[in-house]
């Protein structure tokens, strides 16, 4: 059986053709000249591309031991079913994502041992002066909120993080093009030259977290990050005296959809950051794959702050050890609408002047 050979053009997606006059493969498309030998080459790149590897070497947690588990025990919210774990030694508490009561489950059964605890640097007063710094200068929120508000509960909890490490070993294809523009007296001339550009490159990624607790969005988590890994220590019950630990209910094998994404997005950007002087420049192809991967499990510090204003419920968040503080906040829409009239107002009399200025010239 013969098989007729074909070339697809890397601009348009047509099939090429054997130009006799200009000895080039040519597309009767959109008129692209391509050499033999670099079409061929564009060709073969595209077929020697590999899938993604993103495998794991999942070794996140040890077991906890019968003398640890003894000190423990398991709370559970009746109404949002957060699960907490805590010292024996914890009267009934508040959950600390609802606000309701929670009452003792048992022993804790089942769960893997953190390997890694970064202890609380920051204490309750700094999450309560947080807060309020997190309140200063804040145009569109209501002037009674400050004074009305109150701060129902302040708890430390740890919250249960999936660390990723990994080798990214990234190959990426562009199609890019430069444009080049020149006239005389008669004409006006542009020249589009096409490129097929490829780069590969390795980074190294070390800690990558993913939060273990629906609870806890992973936005928010995300927004309080960086946490310095550096004070990190082996974990010991004892970090946990006075403190909450949320019970992870995402395991590590369900974390790492979202660890990959946080990877594949970093090794994308750092790649198409090196592709430069084109005028265009698109996205092909991606292909990652991952070597000395493994999975780490870890506690990091989080003060969570409730405080109820006209009957609804706010929710902050502080890292408790940088001081990095998030929530949201109630907006003041009379305020809004004041500061949008007047942004629409000087936005209208801007493009008047320029749309003048320019009948001018």
């Amino acid at each position: 059986m013969v098989k007729m050979m074909e070339y697809e053009c890397p601009c348009c997606g047509g099939m090429v053709e054997f130009d006799s006059v200009s000895q080039k493969l040519k597309c009767p498309y959109c008129d692209t000249e391509f050499d033999i030998d670099a079409l061929q080459g564009y060709e073969e790149d595209k077929n020697t591309e590999s899938e993604d590897d993103l495998n794991w070497e999942k070794q996140a947690g040890t077991a906890w031991t019968e003398e640890e588990k003894e000190g423990m025990q398991v709370y559970i919210c009746q109404s949002c079913g957060g699960e907490i774990i805590c010292d024996k030694t914890t009267a009934a508490t508040k959950c600390p994502y609802c606000e309701n009561n929670v009452v003792i489950k048992g022993k804790l059964e089942g769960d893997l041992r953190p390997d890694y605890v970064i202890p609380f640097k920051l204490d309750k007063k700094s999450a309560k002066e947080g807060l309020k710094r997190h309140l200063e200068g804040k145009k569109l929120l209501p002037k009674i909120f400050k004074d009305e508000h109150h701060i129902d509960e302040i708890k430390g909890v740890y919250v249960p993080f999936w660390l990723f490490d990994a080798k990214a070993n990234g190959t990426a294809r562009y199609k890019a093009a430069r444009v080049r523009t020149w006239s005389d007296s008669k004409y006006r001339y542009k020249e589009t030259s096409f490129f097929s550009v490829v780069r590969a490159g390795e980074m190294g990624f070390s800690k990558v977290p993913v939060d273990g607790s629906t609870k806890m969005e992973d936005v928010l988590m995300e927004s309080l990050e960086p946490f310095d890994f550096k004070e990190a220590v082996d974990f010991k019950n004892a970090y946990l005296a006075g403190y909450l630990a949320d019970r992870y209910d995402v395991n590590a094998e369900e974390s790492i959809a979202r660890a990959n994404d946080r990877i594949r997005q970093s090794t994308e950007n750092a790649l198409a950051s090196t592709v430069m002087g084109y005028t265009t420049v698109i996205p092909e192809s991606t292909s990652i794959k991952f070597t000395d991967s493994a999975v780490k499990y870890a506690l990091y510090p989080v003060w969570i702050l409730n405080t109820t204003w006209k009957g609804k419920q706010y929710t902050f968040a502080m890292n408790g050890q940088t001081g990095k503080f998030v929530g949201d906040l109630p907006v003041d829409w009379g305020a809004y609408w004041k500061w949008f009239g007047v942004i629409s107002a000087v936005t209208t009399v801007v493009a008047f002047l320029m749309s003048y200025i320019f009948w001018l010239i």
